[in-house]
């Protein structure tokens, strides 16, 4: 809208009025002055120089108060305009004598007295009239029809209009009387002024039809408007874009919005008419009410595309259809696109986007949400409390939520059941049952309907409380609406099977068939649940082929939980009862199996899942079940995975059942070709088992065929070679691997050089180690371990050191038992400065010895005679809160027996006999033993062996053949001889101890006892010490 940009001509002060028509006024009339204003008295002055009237402000203002109440009335809005008037126009308009009105004052006394005539009887309008004859122009006259407002003087004025000389039919009389019957809902008669129009032989145009379709719209009679429009368009006429308003209109408000989108798209594709803003707006509405958003979202961009600013009412709906249609994003863009228009968001904008931020979990948008609605002061609902309780309660902040439905109730708001459950929900997912019971039933006490929506909340609060009996009869008010729904039956179902009340669980599956309720996933896999336990197969066959007759589809992860079950119920049965009915509940069961199994083996993937189920059966120890399924799936056809067949094979193998593993391997290469895998797993069931021999048979068998060696297959089977000691079979299956060029890794490569080193091939473990460097595997600390080791016991004790500083330099984390290692060998090796050199740097860098250490360290100086140190470091030991046992006494024994204070590893022994941890053996005797007899004190050895004797410890070898070689070597004959009738009876027969005894009876005189000694090595096949002398070192006289 605009004015003229020519130059003002002014006005006086006084008497100014501003009129307007309405916009299918101007259309009827070709753009005719709707807008005009008038003034009382014409100022004869110039406007040159002087400051120009504001009359354009005050039409500024007049057009800007209109628009506003303009708003919101839809198609029918009159919508005034400008009027554009040149500087002489605007002069003759002020000077007329209009005074103010739109036309002369005559016009405006016919238009009073045809308006008269309303309070008189009908007839009367000529009378009324008479004085009017010949002094109004035809446009005069139509100009007076278009200004009655009752139907019965636009008819009576248009038969006098009629009877005027000036009179010429005209489709603009004809409209103005259509449109004043279609007002006042006369729809007969405008039909009867339409057919007349066509008599008279004129042409209705665009306007005409417009208005009668409008008139038809504004009834809502929209059989009539569609075939008069259907007329139309067979006649080319072209309507305008209010018309198609106001038929867009009318079938909206009645709520035909199919039938709003077949006319949208006849009037955007057909009549090529341009939509206005009000257009758009009700083509999205209908498009939205029938939930098709892809055309919502089109016909939001064309009304953009045209510069035209949609209301929020129209955000708003495609915000809520994105948001139920899962479109985060869209219903987000959508949102900030409104707010950059400036435009406010309603209260039901703002909670269609916090259900989708609660739906999806995005509290933090939620809650900026929040923020943004109390910037904006927009007033919350309840509707919006509710769902900022349920965010609440899905964030762990009860309080908040608590603290939010007080407000409610406080503030009046507080009336919908859906509130109410959404508090329960919080109680419910904080474990306060008993609350959330509290929220229901005041509910209940405050006259609010419950619906299924309250009751279903009702009844999974008394199922989490385990109340059967409330359970029950909430279950019972539930199917007085009907049948409960599937997630009720299954939260009942779920509490009766948590019970073991499995009775009232079949009777519930028997009515659910009964009702023919149709199951989705989770209420299938409990009724299949209640079925197995319950033993009602035949039941669970016909609703599992109940369910793919309906084709109603399952997920993949349950038929897999089916499956599960099925299989488990069948092995159970099994176990249980061995009856001929109950076998053919099995077979029963196994026919279900399979028609469950065919559906997932259809699925893509199905059959790796189904493989994926034999594998966890097999490792959580359920091997029947695992069995059985294998057993399916061959049955089937199908070849099970390797991977499956090998776990299966594995678990026999640990729970030492060979027999089922080589029956499984067996049926499994008959079957189908079996590869690695299998061969592999097989492998190391025979080892676990102790069959050694026969897995290195079935490893070079499974070579032979070319086959892929497992490095885990490979370490297993020479751990268990070496551990038989079967070294050459071991060696071969290591050259083999260097030879096959197999991938090994770090743990075979430690393998192998822990075999070597076993076997006391150390030459062969440095060269597999210098193999494993050659070849880029990496080394970890077991690697130098196992080396010290082997440089250890081949006495290069530098390169062990070697070994243990390369460690640190890797940066590997040295731990106690590599300091161990090492702290043994410098012990062996006497080198005790290192060892507690060594010693002192393991705790310098964090590490605390342990027993084994503290025992080593105690070694170290025991085999270097320091018992002193010895002892200082048993003390360190015992404050490091570690209890001695027999290897710690024994060094500490060790120790003081080479620093021959005899005394104390006396007492040592006694602290053992008096610890109740630690017992005392031969070995620790032997020592003290030993010792006396080093220097001769025979009589201290007897003794010790006679404390031995009697705290029950049996001498051993090594004891009985010291105190023979002293006996017979200083000539003590006697004593000799009584303490081998007495120590070394129970002994194995020892070619030392009986040629000694011999000697010792021969030197007495005991010719007989010496012939039972020697006849005692001829049947032991022992030999016989001629050498021996008895008294040899005796000094002589």
């Amino acid at each position: 809208m605009a004015m003229a940009s020519a130059p003002h001509t002014p006005l006086a002060a006084a008497a100014i009025s501003v009129t307007c028509s309405s916009r299918e006024e101007d259309e009827e009339y070709g753009g005719a002055a709707p807008w005009s204003l008038s003034s009382g008295a014409p100022s004869p002055s110039s406007s040159r120089g002087r400051r120009p009237q504001p009359y354009r402000r005050l039409l500024h203002d007049e057009a800007r108060r209109l628009r506003l109440q303009r708003r919101g009335q839809g198609a029918g809005a009159e919508t005034p305009r400008w009027v554009r008037r040149t500087e002489g126009q605007m002069a003759r308009y002020v000077e007329d004598d209009r005074a103010g009105h739109v036309h002369g004052r005559h016009v405006v006394a016919a238009v009073r007295a045809a308006r008269a005539t309303a309070s008189r009887p009908p007839g009367s309008m000529r009378e009324a009239m008479a004085s009017f004859v010949s002094k109004l122009t035809f446009r005069e006259m139509c100009v007076v029809l278009r200004e009655q407002r009752g139907w019965r003087q636009g008819q009576e004025f248009f038969s006098w209009m009629k009877l005027q000389l000036c009179y010429e039919p005209s489709v603009v009389a004809y409209t103005i009387l259509l449109r004043l019957y279609g007002q006042t809902g006369k729809i007969e008669l405008a039909e009867e002024t339409f057919l007349e129009m066509l008599e008279a032989g004129v042409e209705p145009d665009a306007v005409a039809c417009g208005t009668l379709l409008c008139a038809y719209a504004r009834r809502g009679r929209h059989g009539d408007m569609m075939l008069f429009y259907t007329a139309t368009r067979r006649r080319g006429v072209a309507l305008p874009v209010a018309a198609f308003n106001f038929m867009l209109a009318s079938l909206q408000k009645h709520r035909l919005h199919g039938k709003v989108i077949r006319l949208w798209n006849q009037m955007v594709e057909e009549a090529n008419v341009v939509p206005n803003q009000f257009t758009y707006t009700v083509a999205i509405g209908s498009f939205v009410k029938e939930a098709l958003l892809e055309e919502a979202m089109d016909v939001l961009r064309k009304m953009k595309r045209s510069r035209f600013v949609p209301e929020e009412a129209t955000y708003s709906s495609l915000i809520s259809l994105s948001a139920r249609h899962g479109r985060r994003e869209q219903a987000v863009g959508l949102y900030e696109e409104m707010r950059a228009h400036g435009i406010v968001p309603s209260n039901y904008t703002c909670a269609s986007l916090l259900a989708l931020y609660d739906k999806n979990a995005d509290y933090s948008k939620a809650l900026a949400l929040f923020s943004e609605m109390e910037r904006g002061k927009i007033v919350l609902d309840e509707v919006i409390y509710g769902i900022l309780i349920r965010i609440y309660g899905k964030t762990g902040l009860y309080e908040d939520a608590q603290r939010t439905f007080e407000e409610i109730d406080r503030a009046g708001l507080l009336s919908d059941e859906q509130t109410y459950v959404a508090m329960a929900q919080v109680h419910m997912n904080a474990g306060n049952y008993d609350r959330a019971l509290q929220v229901l039933d005041s509910m209940r006490s405050r006259s609010v309907k419950p619906s299924l929506f309250s009751y279903s909340a009702l009844l999974r609060c008394h199922v989490a409380k385990e109340d059967v009996a409330a359970a029950e009869d909430t279950f019972r008010l539930l199917s007085k609406y009907g049948l409960p729904d599937v997630f009720c039956c299954n939260d009942l179902l779920r509490l009766y099977v948590k019970l073991g009340q499995l009775e009232k669980a079949s009777a519930l599956i028997l009515n659910m068939r009964k009702e023919d309720v149709q199951l989705d996933e989770g209420l299938c896999t409990t009724v299949m649940e209640v079925c197995c336990k319950s033993g009602m197969i035949t039941d669970a066959d016909k609703i599992l082929n109940d369910m793919h007759s309906n084709g109603v589809k399952m997920k993949n992860s349950t038929m897999v939980s089916l499956i599960e079950m099925y299989a488990r119920n069948r092995i159970s049965v099994i176990r249980e009862e061995h009856s001929s009915s109950k076998a053919l509940d099995c077979r029963t069961d196994s026919s279900a199996l399979n028609t469950t199994l065919k559906s997932l083996l259809d699925t893509p993937g199905g059959s790796s899942i189904a493989c994926q189920l034999i594998r966890k059966f097999a490792r959580e120890g359920s091997t029947h079940e695992a069995k059985f399924l294998h057993e399916q799936l061959t049955e089937l056809g199908v070849k099970p995975e390797d991977s499956a067949t090998a776990t299966l094979i594995v678990q026999y193998g640990q729970e030492q059942k060979l027999q089922k593993a080589q029956l499984l391997f067996k049926s499994a290469s008959a079957s189908f070709p079996v590869g690695g895998l299998v061969y592999n797993a097989m492998v190391d069931a025979l080892c676990k088992c102790g069959k050694t021999e026969e897995a290195y048979h079935l490893f070079t068998e499974m070579v032979d065929q070319g086959h892929i060696r497992d490095a885990v297959t490979i370490s297993i089977l020479v751990t268990h070679l070496t551990k038989h000691g079967r070294f050459q079979e071991a060696e071969d299956v290591i050259q083999g691997c260097f030879h096959g060029e197999v991938e090994l890794d770090t743990v075979v490569y430690n393998t192998f050089m822990k075999s070597m080193l076993e076997s006391g091939k150390l030459y062969s473990a440095v060269s597999i180690y210098d193999r494993m460097i050659s070849s880029g595997v990496p080394r970890s600390l077991q690697t130098f371990n196992i080396m010290i080791s082997v440089y250890g016991q081949g006495g290069k004790l530098d390169k062990a050191t070697e070994m243990f500083t390369a460690a640190h330099e890797l940066g590997l984390p040295v731990d106690e038992k590599i300091y161990t290692n090492m702290l043994n060998f410098y012990g062996k090796a006497g080198r005790h400065q290192e060892a507690s050199s060594l010693f002192s740097r393991m705790k310098e860098h964090g590490i605390m010895p342990g027993k084994i250490s503290f025992n080593s360290m105690i070694n170290a100086y025991a085999a270097s005679g320091l018992h002193e140190e010895a002892e200082t470091t048993f003390q360190e030991m015992l404050s490091h809160s570690h209890v001695p046992d027999t290897l710690t006494y024994l060094a500490l024994i060790r120790a003081y027996t080479e620093g021959r204070c005899y005394s104390k590893a006396e007492e040592a022994i006694q602290t053992m006999q008096r610890s109740s941890n630690v017992a005392p053996s031969s070995l620790h005797f032997n020592h003290l033993i030993l010792a006396f007899l080093k220097v001769g004190q025979i009589d201290e050895a007897r003794r010790v062996c006679s404390q031995m004797k009697d705290i029950g410890v049996t001498a051993d070898l090594a004891c009985c053949r010291a105190m023979m070689r002293a006996y017979l070597e200083h000539g003590r004959v006697d004593e000799g001889i009584s303490f081998f009738e007495t120590a070394c009876g129970s002994l194995k027969p020892d070619s030392f101890i009986l040629s000694a005894a011999f000697h010792l009876y021969e030197h007495s005189g005991r010719e007989s006892e010496a012939g039972d000694v020697l006849a005692a090595i001829s049947l032991h096949g022992a030999s016989f010490l001629r050498n021996l002398n008895v008294g040899s070192k005796l000094k002589p006289t």
